[in-house]
């Protein structure tokens, strides 16, 4: 049975890895087709090079796997035989196509097309002779007819093209419309054929989008063809025959690519129901938006109730239909549900219609609307639920299809892939994910094969989402590997499928969650048939045994079956822990979750334990095996129905007693199969045996002694040396085969026998009773730990990739060693120093295992720590052997001893420091692997576990002082609190949500248990009594089994962390290092035992000499040691290589540099494209970006890494130069050359910097001196990085190369799932906001893509970019949101829309890029329009699930906003109010509104008081108050402003007092808003409260004063002072907020904010005035400009002091002076009060003292904004700086004009005006010259005049104001008239061009350039030095322009002249005519004089005009 399954599942698998090859192959042939189209100066060769590489990589692949699958089904008559001749076939007519497309072949075009159709034949018989044809033939044939109607209607369409060739006069033109015509026949061919091929794989989406582009051929090549035949001919009948052709060619081709588009977007329609329930959920959707708007909702109730009694009728009809009567009557009870739900919502659309302005009837359409939608999807639930898991199989198929191509091209491409690293790890991720294809593929052909069997659609469910990781995981490593790999088509080949796999990915994703949603609950029941089928199949295999039957299958030993048994018994025993807590809890989702991975985790145990059996040679062993497997299944079945059980009723103990039994006994049954593995019996039985042999240990009296001291002496060291080599035998034999650790097992128990009954014998002889207490202690301990080693041995056999288990097992030996060395230390009386050398020697001999293969880490150490280990040790060891030496003269035994001690200790340190080093200089060799950490380090569960049940047996020892009570107690608390923090991490890293909870619930139980024991043991301290021991005994439970749980859980593989693989190189370098270590050891163990020899016997002088050659041995190896790891230190070699790599491409980008000046850059190949440069540009850019932060982290304290890191920077460094300066090479324009060259020279440089700052940190964290410089280093790294990404971006934008954007896009997509968000810092309503932002933004530019996509296609890049931006803030929005969201649906609700979205931007920037590639396509546009709409609409589904998520706080953001546009419109009435012209429309008074603005009034107050109340209740309540106060607000402006109009225009500032005072209302509202949405939710003590508390009271104040403006209006006698009141209130609230912490969101000028402090100064004066006539007008108009002069002054007093350039110092004077001035002038206005009630002398005297503060104030103001600038300081009022501005203005006005010029008629190149040209481009060219010199004179002006500045000639401040003003005014009037007359000539080239304009006017506007030119040159030099530079410069463009205007005359001139030359007059020979003939010239003449007579008058009158104007200064001088 199993072996069928087996066929078929590979049957399967090669039949889709089969159908993605011709699917490649055949989309391949097509873009062949399509790329060779044109001109071959024109084809991309390097995307040919691709396609070809993709054809024929997957053709090797292909031909391998049709062998295969031929073998497989030979059993089927002739299947093989015919499989293998179609394949022949195929690879045939693949030749015929690369031979016809060789471009040295010449073969004519219809060749190819043969050919390529030969190809689709071919592919489309292999296919169907796999049984894997399209299905749908007719769709086939549809297609193929529609291709041929588009053949037909080309065909007469290049019929009409050739009759209007035949009319056609001009031969080129002619010529011109036969090519068009031909290529458009060429290319409908062309499409056909292309059809022919992609016709038998069309519903591959690459083959689809190869059609498209043959479309788009065709498409230009019909509008290339009309475009000649208009220009050809104006025949009126032939051009329209050719239209209407054109027309009937596009709408056949439209006909074509729809068929295609339907095909792609929806396959055929799933069951009846589906069009009616896609229309009820959109329009539900749209019903949820559109709350506010009643007459849109009950439109789209309409829309509704339609579709929902479509489904009803559907529904009943199907009913009556039905056989089965139980499924009548369900669906009879479906449609009734449906009609209540719909009459409800029908019921609710009346009401909404009759009171539209009702909220409450809104909120009942939507609540029914939502009523309606959940029987929808209750009715239609199988239905749906069809559609998504037919979606998700079509997705995994492409997933799956993706994925084997792009292995395909990984292999390809690693050939030529330069870097060893990214090559190894894109092989290993393609490892991991070819693990995953097969499980995928059979997911969804059972999934496909039973439509109706929800554990296959599970199963294709859970393979999809196990697929997506790794999946993510192979697309970063291949586009890592791209930059890299030198072969050009290989890179664009592994570049294409690592995109394509990434959009698959994002569409699995998405359809996954949607699928999982619609089948989750029934999760548990699946899982539960699940492993009940698994236990039947165990049957069957056991049955198989019985009779001889069970062979193992392909690809399976007893060795990897036993091996996959190990891990994956972890891995069951982790996911039954998951279930235990998910099913505590009683969350039903997650249990689902918990159980489907026990399922599959239960499916692997079963495979590997049929494996086992199956090549087990003994039928017991493999009976047994399958039984104790039957047995897990069965326990498992069990505890799956349990936890179902305890989710029914979740608070149930007997429930949940019951669950933990049952997990017991699974966890028994787990282990007994684990233990049925071969080698493990074995291992068990030795456990056994030293568990029995150590109950000899237990008798109360010992046996009598068998033999003498001496004997029993000598047989104890004699067994203990052969149980520590027994040890040893075992690590080594855990490394082999099962059978080797059988036998050391055995011999380790024999042994242990030997020497426990020599230990018993040895305690015999033992003095006293405590002494025999200790030998038997010490027995005891030897026992436990032999006991360890062979357990470790046994995990490890079991699980050799288990993380850390080999170093477990070394401890575990060396713990053997040390036990057996305290009973040889306690039981010997040797001579004098023999056991401490003999203890020495042993612990040598267990650390020499550590130096044989370093491939582990052997301690955490790191480098630097382990040359500080060796640097300590040695000297430790230095002193401990001179001590040695010394005792063995002085013949002092006890100090001898001490020494051997601790020499012995500092070797054991020396050994290990070296084996650690060791290591890590293996694992930094760039070419070996690193390892990666695993999400949490089982060993420190495992310690941690070991370590707080031995302190739990100290806490409930009797025998336990309180002392030891209390050290136990701090073990428990220091293990539990490092156990809770490793779970926080894990659970944080985790992107596995079950985990995540499991970890934060283990945590939570083990701090709850610990916490209960603490107490417990706080009661022992206090009385150590029975009863406090017992309680402190019944805590500890609790907690060991917390901890137990927690243990096993960690243990699961997927946990685990991945060992480094060390390469040779590696080993190599290990090799110096591990020679001195061991030359260390062994001369070291010879000194000891020479020493040994010398304490007995220390007058034998051969020995002293021996001890000395054996310490001078150890001092050298020593020394050797230290040398050789500091030479070794890692990373130092890899930085030096990359540091002369990178110098080595800055010189090549120098020299590229100088060509690049001297017009020399010769770039590479011409075959590579201008795309695939960019594109090689960008991904080698993007890569040295992704590693700056490991470099970082590296460089700083991971020396291991570093090597890694700099090599894999260098290697991308070569190609980012070939590319860059290909780049180069390719662009036209110099400037841009310059730039592109520049910032790759920039980015080399920062690198060079970040490598030599990384090279001195070295990865050592306590080098602290160099992490400054590293940080410095990598933030300028980044810079370089982002400057020339912005380049790039842009430049791939305006070319409409959108594959960057579409990955970024995508990126952003998949980060969305990731893992755990970062920790959140703010809110949910805080990203509620900013989504909110960032999706209007999308929709914002979405809507002008539509508008431009007609207008302007050229911009679509930069917008398309735009959205990239937005989508990828708002995702990390997103992100935040959904995990900060309550409850989670609704965060899982987000994250699902904006990943809609996503998918929605990525084709809307694809459009974008198409259109932008071919403006005039009609299809992209409709595409992009159609895209764009659907943008918007998800936007739409954005805002309505972020509503969902706090409906209150979004009704709080829309409110707000709808208020800040109420406050921009009172600002509009002000400027009218203030202008005079805010006039009533009819008769009226201020009374008739009085009432309404004191009703309104009070109803905003009561709204306010819900708003502050809302905050802390629901959010429905919330939000209805934000609406009702948005709307009472807009009502009270509108009642306000119509009292204002009624005031009349005769009081203007009466008026603006009374709109300020319900601004200053309006502006308190959107802070209280602000602050109601901040607070909502948040606890009373919240800071956020406060905040609340306070605006709300600002919002009482300033409704009061609202209140007292509006009774005081009328009052002429009071409104002044009332008017005062409220500007100082509202200055005051201004003052609040201006020292408020929060920063503008903009910065502005330190010149702005100066004339912002004028107006104060006027104010002020102002104020006093007011205050001295003490008339109510005066004091109104007071308050108003006071309001705005402070309000102005204080918000750019804050902008210009938060400028990131200023000072700390500067900011907080500016900051400082700021208040202080508003507080001196809030005094000055209260004493204008003051002086308005009290009228005294003295009152007014004050008004003077505080003004004086004021200006004091406002002069500090002036200083500090000075200060500001710094020595850069410009006064705005200095004319100087006006005629500055002037200049450059006029500058930028002159560029502009020649822009305007330069688009006039486009070149290719800089043209000289010379005579070659033609007289319009003469005109062109000299105007565009004089454009740039004039630009370039008026820029030199400027400088000209910064130098007078600097030179003191002009002032800088305006001490000689008037003098430099006339300067300045003369040459600001110079500048005007330059750019002026450059504008002038300007539009005269133009209109001249056009033939609107004479040359006279030319010469003229030339004319008067070249005299402004000369009126400017005087300006600048009257006060200039005329050797200055900068006036030299000015002279040079000056004499530039008059060059350039004088050409342009002469050109003119000439022009004219040669114009009068061709006017030749034809003189009439008759008489009459003659004369007549001459009367009409002299009219002319005389007509013409008059004409310049009046001119120049004119011309005159003009002057003296102007002259009227200057300065009389001026005037006299030129008199």
């Amino acid at each position: 049975m199993a072996s069928r399954v087996w066929v078929q599942n590979k049957v399967d698998e090669s039949k889709h890895e089969i159908h993605s090859q011709v699917d490649a192959i055949t989309a391949g042939t097509a873009s062949v087709v399509n790329l060779t189209a044109g001109d071959p100066t024109d084809t991309d060769y390097t995307a040919v090079g691709c396609a070809i590489t993709t054809i024929s990589s997957n053709l090797t692949e292909m031909s391998r796997g049709v062998k295969l699958l031929a073998a497989l089904v030979e059993d089927q008559v002739g299947s093989g035989q015919n499989l293998m001749g179609a394949a022949r076939t195929l690879t045939g007519a693949v030749s015929d196509l690369l031979r016809s497309v060789e471009p040295a072949a010449g073969e004519p075009r219809q060749t190819v097309l043969t050919a390529a159709g030969s190809i689709g034949q071919a592919s489309g018989d292999l296919l169907h002779h796999m049984g894997e044809g399209e299905t749908d033939e007719r769709f086939q044939d549809i297609l193929m007819s529609l291709a041929k109607a588009v053949a037909n209607a080309a065909a007469m369409m290049v019929l009409k093209a050739k009759n209007v060739a035949q009319v056609a006069e001009d031969t080129v033109l002619q010529n011109r419309v036969i090519a068009a015509a031909t290529q458009c026949a060429l290319s409908t061919s062309q499409l056909v054929a292309c059809t022919k091929v992609v016709s038998p794989t069309i519903s591959s989406p690459v083959c689809q989008e190869q059609l498209v582009e043959a479309g788009k051929l065709v498409d230009r090549s019909v509008e290339t063809c009309v475009k000649a035949c208009l220009s050809a001919t104006d025949h009126g009948e032939l051009l329209k025959q050719v239209g209407a052709a054109a027309n009937t060619v596009s709408q056949a081709l439209s006909d074509l690519l729809q068929h295609v588009r339907h095909y792609a977007s929806c396959g055929e329609p799933i069951g009846r129901y589906d069009q009616a329930t896609d229309t009820i959920m959109t329009v539900t959707e749209s019903i949820f938006t559109s709350m506010g708007d009643a007459g849109e909702m009950v439109r789209q109730a309409r829309v509704l109730a339609q579709a929902t009694s479509d489904l009803v009728n559907a529904m009943r009809s199907d009913a009556e239909a039905e056989v089965d009567v139980d499924n009548s009557k369900k669906l009879l009870a479906a449609a009734k549900l449906l009609a209540d739900a719909t009459a409800r919502m029908v019921e609710a659309a009346k009401g909404a219609a009759a009171y539209p302005e009702n909220e409450d009837q809104q909120q009942r359409l939507r609540e029914a609307a939502e009523g309606l939608r959940v029987a929808t999807n209750a009715a239609a639930q199988n239905a749906i639920k069809k559609k998504l898991v037919n979606r998700l199989e079509i997705a995994a198929k492409q997933a799956a299809a993706a994925a084997t191509q792009t292995i395909a091209a990984a292999q390809n491409a690693s050939a030529s892939n330069k870097n060893t690293a990214s090559h190894q790890q894109l092989v290993h991720s393609c490892k991991a994910v070819a693990d995953h294809i097969p499980q995928l593929i059979q997911g969804m052909r059972s999934s496909q094969a039973q439509p109706e069997e929800l554990s296959a659609q599970l199963a294709l469910i859970m393979a999809s989402q196990s697929f997506l990781q790794p999946g993510s995981k192979m697309v970063t490593s291949a586009k890592s590997t791209v930059p890299t790999v030198t072969d050009q088509a290989a890179a664009m080949q592994l570049g294409q499928c690592a995109k394509n796999l990434a959009t698959c990915l994002a569409e699995l994703r998405t359809v996954t969650q949607k699928a999982q949603e619609a089948c989750g609950p029934l999760e548990i029941d699946s899982a539960l048939s699940a492993v009940q089928t698994l236990r039947s199949e165990l049957q069957d295999a056991r049955m198989a045994t019985h009779d001889g039957q069970l062979k193992p299958l392909p690809g399976e030993s007893l060795e990897k079956c036993a091996q996959d048994l190990g891990s994956t018994s972890k891995a069951v025993g982790s996911s039954m822990a998951q279930l235990l807590t998910c099913a505590a809890q009683g969350n039903e989702h997650y249990t689902g979750v918990a159980a489907r991975e026990t399922a599959q985790a239960l499916r692997t145990l079963a495979q590997a334990a049929r494996g086992v059996a199956a090549s087990t040679k003994e039928p017991q062993s493999a009976a047994a095996m399958l039984d104790s497997a039957q047995y897990v299944m069965e326990g498992s079945a069990m505890l799956i129905h349990e936890a179902h059980q305890a989710l029914v009723s979740p608070g149930d103990a007997e429930s949940q007693q019951r669950l933990a039994q049952v997990a017991k006994a699974v966890s028994h049954s787990l282990n007994n199969c684990v233990n049925c593995l071969p080698g493990q019996k074995d291992v068990d039985m030795a456990l056994r045996s030293i568990g029995e042999a150590s109950k000899k240990l237990l008798v109360d009296t010992l046996p009598p002694c068998s033999k003498s001291f001496q004997d029993a002496q000598s047989e104890l060291n004699h067994t203990a040396a052969e149980l520590n080599h027994s040890a040893g035998d075992v690590v080594h034999s855990s490394r082999g085969t099962s059978n080797q650790l059988a036998v050391a097992s055995g011999k380790f128990s024999e042994d242990f026998d030997e020497f426990l009954d020599a230990g018993v014998e040895m305690a015999g002889h033992t003095q006293s009773q405590e002494d025999q207490i200790q030998v038997i202690g010490n027995l005891k301990n030897i026992s436990m730990a032999s006991s360890k080693l062979l357990l470790a041995a046994k995990s490890l056999s079991v699980d050799p990739g288990a993380a850390n288990a080999k170093n477990l097992l070394a401890a575990a030996a060396r713990a053997v060693t040390e036990s057996i060395n305290q009973l040889i230390t306690l039981c010997t009386q040797q001579a004098p120093g023999q056991k401490e050398c003999d203890n020495a020697l042993r612990e040598l001999e267990a650390v020499r295992g550590l130096l044989e293969n370093p491939s582990e880490p052997v301690s955490e150490l790191s480098y630097f720590d382990c040359i500080e280990s060796v640097m300590e040790n040695s000297k430790v060891l230095g002193e401990s052997m001179a001590g040695i030496s010394q005792h063995c003269k002085t013949g002092n035994v006890p100090a001898f001893g001490d020494c051997v001690g601790v020499a012995s200790k500092a070797l054991c340190g020396l050994t290990e420091a070296a084996g650690q080093a060791s290591y890590l200089v293996g694992v930094s060799d760039p070419n070996s692997q690193s390892g990666h950490e695993g999400l949490v380090d089982p060993i420190q569960f495992a310690r941690a576990n070991q370590a707080i049940q031995m302190a739990c047996q100290n806490l409930v020892d009797p025998a336990s002082s309180p002392s030891q009570v209390l050290s136990a107690a701090t073990i428990v608390a220091k293990h539990t609190s490092a156990l809770c923090n490793a779970c926080r991490l894990a659970s944080s890293k985790t992107s596995n949500p079950v985990a995540r909870r499991h970890f934060v619930q283990s945590a939570k139980e083990v701090a709850n248990t610990t916490a209960n024991l603490v107490k417990t043991i706080k009661a022992l301290d206090g009385d150590f009594s029975e009863e406090n021991r017992n309680r402190c005994r019944v805590a500890t439970t609790p907690l060991i089994e917390a901890v137990e749980n927690l243990s096993t859980f960690s243990s699961n593989p997927e946990f685990a962390s991945i060992p480094a693989q060390i390469s040779n190189e590696g080993s190599a370098a290990q090799e110096p290092i591990m020679r001195s270590a061991c030359s260390m050891l062994d001369s070291s163990t010879l000194l000891l035992e020479t020493a040994r020899s010398l304490i007995i016997n220390p007058k034998d002088p051969p020995t002293w000499s021996i001890l000395a050659g054996h310490s001078r041995t150890v001092s050298d190896s020593i020394k050797s040691l230290i040398t050789s790891i500091r030479d070794k230190a890692p990373g130092q070699r890899e930085c030096d290589y990359s540091i002369d790599n990178i110098n080595k491409c800055i010189r090549d980008i120098e020299q590229a540099s100088l060509a690049a000046v001297g017009q020399s850059l010769q770039g590479c190949r011409d075959d590579i494209s201008l795309e695939a440069l960019q594109e090689q540009l960008t991904s080698s850019v993007q890569e040295i970006g992704h590693l700056i932060d490991p470099i970082n982290t590296a460089a700083r304290g991971e020396a291991a890494q570093l090597g890694h890191k700099v090599t894999q920077l260098a290697s991308y460094f070569e190609p980012l130069i070939v590319a860059s300066v290909g780049l180069a090479s390719k662009i036209v324009d110099q400037q841009q050359q310059m730039n592109i060259l520049d910032q790759t020279k920039t980015l080399s440089e920062s690198a060079l910097q970040m490598l030599y700052a990384a090279k001195e940190g070295g990865g050592n964290p306590k080098a602290a001196h160099t992490h400054n410089a590293i940080a410095e280093a990598i933030q300028l790294m980044k810079e370089a990085v982002d400057d020339i990404m912005v380049t790039l971006n842009e430049a791939a934008s305006e070319g409409g190369m959108v594959g960057g954007m579409v990955e970024a896009i995508a990126e952003a997509m998949s980060r969305l799932d990731e893992g755990n968000p970062p920790e959140p810092e703010g809110s949910f309503v805080d990203y509620q906001t900013t989504m909110v932002k960032y999706s209007k933004a999308i929709a914002i530019t979405t809507q002008e893509m539509m508008t431009k996509s007609v207008t302007c296609p050229e911009e679509l890049g930069g917008l398309a970019s735009q959205v990239t931006v937005d989508y990828s803030q708002l995702a990390h929005q997103g992100r935040l949101a959904a995990a900060t969201a309550e409850p989670d649906e609704v965060g899982f609700q987000i994250k699902t829309r904006v990943q809609e979205l996503g998918h929605g931007c990525i084709y809307l920037v694809q459009k974008a890029g198409a259109l932008q590639m071919s403006p005039t396509d009609s299809f992209s546009k409709r595409e992009l329009i159609e895209c764009a709409r659907a943008v918007t609409e998800k936007v739409s589904m954005v805002l309505s699930a972020l509503q969902a998520g706090n409906k209150g706080t979004q009704a709080c953001i829309t409110a707000a906003s709808a208020v800040s546009g109420i406050i921009a419109d009172l600002d509009t009435t002000i400027m009218f109010a203030s202008a005079g012209t805010l006039n009533p429309e009819k008769e009226e008074t201020f009374a008739d509104h009085r009432e309404s603005i004191l009703k309104t009034a009070k109803a905003l107050v009561e709204d306010t008081k819900l708003l502050v109340s809302g905050a802390a209740s629901s959010q429905d309540r919330l939000a209805q108050a934000a609406q009702s106060s948005a709307k009472t607000i807009t009502m009270l402006t509108d009642v306000v402003k119509l009292g204002a109009t009624s005031m009349g225009s005769d009081d203007p500032e009466t008026q603006v007092v009374l709109i300020n005072a319900v601004r200053d209302v309006a502006k308190a509202l959107a802070e209280l808003i602000g602050a109601t949405k901040c607070a909502s939710g948040k606890p009373a003590d919240d800071p956020s409260m406060y905040q609340l508390k306070s605006a709300a009271k600002v919002m009482v104040t300033n409704v009061t004063s609202l209140l007292k403006t509006v009774k005081a209006v009328e009052d002429e006698a009071t409104r002044g002072t009332r008017a005062l009141e409220a500007t100082i209130e509202c200055i005051k609230q201004e003052l609040t907020v201006f020292q408020s912490k929060d920063v503008p969101e903009k910065s502005t000028t330190p010149e702005e904010f100066i004339r912002m402090t004028k107006g104060i100064t006027t104010a002020t004066a102002k104020a006093v005035a007011a205050g001295n006539s003490a008339q109510q007008e005066h004091v109104i108009a007071t308050a108003n400009l006071s309001r705005k002069a402070i309000s102005d002054m204080l918000t750019t007093c804050k902008q210009a002091a938060c400028h990131p350039e200023v000072s700390e110092e500067v900011r907080n004077k500016a900051l400082h002076y700021g208040s202080e001035c508003t507080t001196g002038y809030i005094d000055l206005l209260e004493q204008v009060l003051l002086v308005l009630q009290k009228p005294t002398a003295d009152q007014r005297q004050q008004l003077a003292v505080h003004s004086k503060c004021v200006a004091g104030c406002v002069t500090e103001l002036i200083q500090t904004a000075e200060a500001m600038k710094g020595l850069e300081w410009v006064d705005p009022e200095d004319p100087t700086v006006i005629a500055e501005t002037e200049l450059l203005g006029a500058a930028a006005s002159i560029e502009a004009a020649a822009k305007k010029l330069e688009q006039l008629k486009p070149r290719a190149k800089p043209k000289q005006a010379d005579e070659t040209l033609d007289f319009e481009e003469q005109i062109l060219e000299a105007a565009k010259s004089i454009a740039a010199a004039t630009s370039a004179l008026v820029k030199s002006a400027s400088a000209a005049q910064r130098e007078l500045v600097a030179q003191g000639k002009v002032g800088s401040i305006l001490a000689n104001a008037v003098d430099d003003g006339q300067w300045s005014q003369g040459l600001i009037s110079a500048a005007r008239m330059v750019a002026a007359a450059t504008s002038n000539l300007c539009e005269a080239a133009n209109a001249s061009v056009q033939g609107h304009a004479s040359e006279e006017k030319l010469i003229s506007s030339a004319k008067q350039v070249a005299a402004s030119t000369a009126q400017l040159l005087v300006a600048c030099k009257v006060k200039a030095q005329p050797d200055s530079e900068a006036m030299r410069r000015l002279q040079a463009a000056g004499n530039a322009v008059k060059r350039a205007s004088d050409n342009l005359v002469k050109a003119a001139q000439k022009a004219a002249f040669d114009k009068a030359d061709d006017n030749s007059v034809v003189v009439k020979t008759k008489f009459v005519g003659g004369i007549a003939q001459i009367i009409a010239a002299q009219e002319e003449m005389l007509r013409k004089e008059r004409e310049l007579e009046e001119a120049r008058k004119k011309l005159a009158q003009i002057r003296q005009q102007q002259y009227k104007f200057l300065p009389t200064e001026l005037r006299e001088d030129e008199s």
